[in-house]
C-alpha cells in the first residue's frame, strides 16, 4: 500500500486495555466503597478482607496459620487481578512471585510484628486484621529482597530448589541459546522482584488504618525499604573491593539484616497498636541490639554450621567474599599480631569460589585461632543481653510479651554452632570445586 492510500485508511482502534478491577469483594473495592466496616462485630470481615474468626485471641493460637491465611487472601486478589491484565504474565510471572512467596520461610517477621502489636495493646478487630495484612506486606518484601539477591549472588538454588531465575532460564532453554534463556532469566527474576514489590506497597497502603497511625506505618515502612537497598549495596560494594573493615561490615549487617529482619517489624507492630513513644523506642532498641545478635549469629552458622541444621552448605560467605564482621574481624586481628600464615589462608579463600572443604576447614582454624570466632560470640552475647533489658524496660501487656520476649531470644540465640569439623585428609584437597558448592540459602 503506498503512503497515500495509508494515510486515507481510517485508523483501526486499539484492542481495548481491560481495567484491574478489583475483584467482588477485595479490599480495594471496599476500600473505594468506604470502610464502615472497620468497626465490624467479632469474627466479621472487616475493611481489609481479612477474617478474623475468634478475635485477636484465637490467632494468638496460631499466629503463622493466620498470617498463611492472610498471605492467601492478598495473593488471591493479585493473582486474579493479573489475570485480568495478560494471561501469560499472570501465569509465568505473578504465579511464580505467588508460589515462591507461599514457599517461604518460618514467618518470623510476621510473628514479630503479630506479637509487638499484642503487647502493645493491640486488640480490637481492624487493628489484628491491619497487623495481618502488613505481616502478608513483610513476606512479599522479603519475596522481592530474596529473588533479587539471588540474580546478584549467582545462586542456583533456594531453599533446596530451583532458584526463580533458574526456573525461568530453564523453562525457555529449549526455545532459545542458552545464555538467552540465562539472560531472559535473570530479567525476570528482576521483574519478579518489582511486583512483589509492588504488591507489598499495595497491601500496606490499602490496609486500614487512622490517619496519624498510617502515617506512622509508612514512615516506618518507607524507612525500612530504603535500609534495605543501602544495606544490599554495601554488601556488594564490600564484595567487588574486598573490604575489610570490621565496622563497614557492621554498618552493612545493620542496614541489610538487622533492621529489616527485627526491629522495623517490632516498630511496625507497635505502630499499628497506637504505642506511644516511650515504648516505640525500647522496642526498637531492643530490636535494633537482637537484630545485629541474629545477623551475627548467622555468619557464624555460614563457616561452623551443620547444613543439617542451617538448611545451607558452610561457606557461602567465604567462597562470595562477603563483607562479614567475622571475616573482617579475623583479618584486622592476623593484621595487628602480624600472623602471615593466617594473612595467607584468608587471602586465598576470600572471594576463592573454588575453595575446597579442605581449604574451608584452614580458614575455620584461623577464625579460630585469631580469637575471632569467640569474640564474635561474646558481642552475640552482650547484644542479646542488652537487646533484652531494653525490652524489659517497656511497659507492655504481660502475656503478649512474653510470647514476644521469647520470639526475640530465639532470633538472638539462632542456632548453636557446631565445633570445627575434624581436618580433611589431604586427599580432599584435591576434590573437584563444585562438590562443595553451596546448595541453597535461608
Amino acid at each position: 500500500m503506498r503512503r497515500t492510500q495509508a494515510k486515507d485508511q481510517p485508523a483501526a482502534a486499539p484492542p481495548p486495555v481491560p481495567r484491574l478491577v478489583a475483584p467482588s469483594g477485595s479490599a480495594l473495592r471496599r476500600r473505594r466503597a468506604g470502610r464502615a466496616a472497620a468497626g465490624a462485630g467479632r469474627g466479621a470481615e472487616t475493611a481489609d478482607g481479612i477474617m478474623v474468626p475468634g478475635g485477636p485471641e484465637a490467632v494468638d493460637a496460631n499466629v503463622p496459620a493466620a498470617i498463611g491465611h492472610a498471605l492467601e487472601q492478598v495473593l488471591a486478589d493479585r493473582l486474579t487481578r493479573a489475570g485480568l491484565l495478560d494471561a501469560d504474565f499472570a501465569g509465568e510471572l505473578a504465579e511464580r512471585v505467588a508460589r515462591f512467596t507461599r514457599e517461604g520461610g518460618k514467618l518470623t517477621r510476621p510473628q514479630l510484628l503479630w506479637w509487638s502489636m499484642r503487647a502493645c495493646g493491640g486488640g480490637d478487630e481492624s487493628t489484628a486484621a491491619a497487623a495481618l495484612r502488613i505481616g502478608a506486606a513483610l513476606e512479599l518484601l522479603q519475596t522481592c529482597a530474596l529473588v533479587h539477591d539471588d540474580v546478584m549472588d549467582g545462586s542456583a538454588l533456594r531453599r533446596g530448589r530451583p532458584a526463580l531465575h533458574a526456573d525461568v532460564r530453564d523453562g525457555y532453554c529449549g526455545a532459545a541459546a542458552p545464555a538467552r534463556a540465562a539472560r531472559f532469566g535473570e530479567a525476570a527474576a528482576v521483574l519478579a522482584g518489582d511486583l512483589a514489590l509492588a504488591w507489598a506497597d499495595d497491601v500496606v497502603a490499602d490496609t486500614a488504618l487512622d490517619p496519624w497511625t498510617a502515617t506512622v506505618v509508612r514512615e516506618v515502612w518507607s524507612d525500612m525499604r530504603i535500609e534495605m537497598v543501602a544495606g544490599q549495596f554495601l554488601d556488594l560494594q564490600g564484595q567487588l573491593t574486598g573490604s575489610r573493615s570490621p565496622s563497614r561490615a557492621l554498618r552493612a549487617a545493620h542496614l541489610k539484616s538487622a533492621l529489616y529482619s527485627v526491629q522495623r517489624p517490632l516498630a511496625l507492630g507497635a505502630a499499628v497498636a497506637g504505642a506511644d513513644g516511650r515504648t516505640m523506642r525500647a522496642l526498637c532498641s531492643a530490636g535494633r541490639c537482637v537484630g545485629m545478635a541474629f545477623q551475627l549469629r548467622d555468619d557464624l552458622e555460614d563457616v561452623f554450621g551443620d547444613p543439617r541444621h542451617t538448611g545451607k552448605s558452610c561457606g557461602g560467605d567465604i567462597r562470595g567474599g562477603k563483607p562479614t564482621y567475622l571475616a573482617a574481624l579475623a583479618v584486622a586481628r592476623a593484621k595487628a599480631r602480624a600472623d602471615r600464615p593466617a594473612l595467607a589462608v584468608l587471602e586465598r579463600a576470600l572471594g576463592n569460589e573454588e575453595l575446597t572443604r579442605a581449604g574451608l576447614d584452614e580458614v575455620r582454624e584461623v577464625l579460630v585461632r585469631t580469637g575471632a570466632r569467640a569474640a564474635v560470640e561474646a558481642k552475640i552475647e552482650r547484644l542479646s543481653a542488652q537487646g533484652l533489658r531494653h525490652f524489659d524496660g517497656a511497659s507492655l501487656h504481660a502475656d503478649a510479651a512474653g510470647r514476644l520476649r521469647g520470639l526475640l531470644s530465639a532470633q538472638a540465640a539462632g542456632r548453636p554452632a557446631d565445633p570445627p569439623p575434624a581436618r580433611s585428609h589431604p586427599a580432599s584437597a584435591a576434590a573437584p570445586a563444585g562438590s562443595d558448592a553451596p546448595e541453597g540459602r535461608r
